[in-house]
């Protein structure tokens, strides 16, 4: 991915496949087809090839990635999500960690107020 968000243009195989030489052709062609299946990327035909583009951001993918990992985490702590957050807060090492949290939970209730939940 890095490859792609860095190029910030339509990518083959052979051009991420030139940026990693150690990589087999048909390891990267099978880790973009597994991308473009799971949304990350988008593909299109050029010529007999496909030509890969991102769909999300890097801080859209990892914001997706986390939410669903957290959504697992929540929905398998037996009814309660405290366990589960009270962990992640207890990985907070730094004030201004600490203070990012809460603005963000600041911004989310502000947006659940907004949209009437």
């Amino acid at each position: 991915m890095a490859i792609v968000w860095q190029r910030r243009e339509r990518v083959s195989v052979r051009d991420v496949r030139d940026e990693v030489p150690d990589l087999a052709y048909t390891t990267v062609m099978t880790t973009l087809d597994r991308l473009y299946k799971k949304g990350v990327l988008a593909r299109h035909k050029a010529g007999r090839a496909f030509v890969y583009s991102a769909r999300l951001d890097q801080d859209e993918l990892h914001q997706s990635v986390a939410r669903r990992v957290l959504g697992r985490l929540l929905g398998s702590a037996g009814g309660s999500p405290r366990p589960v957050l009270s962990g992640l807060v207890d990985t907070i090492e730094s004030d201004d960690d600490l203070d990012e949290l809460e603005r963000l939970v600041r911004d989310r209730r502000q947006r659940l107020r907004r949209e009437g939940r």
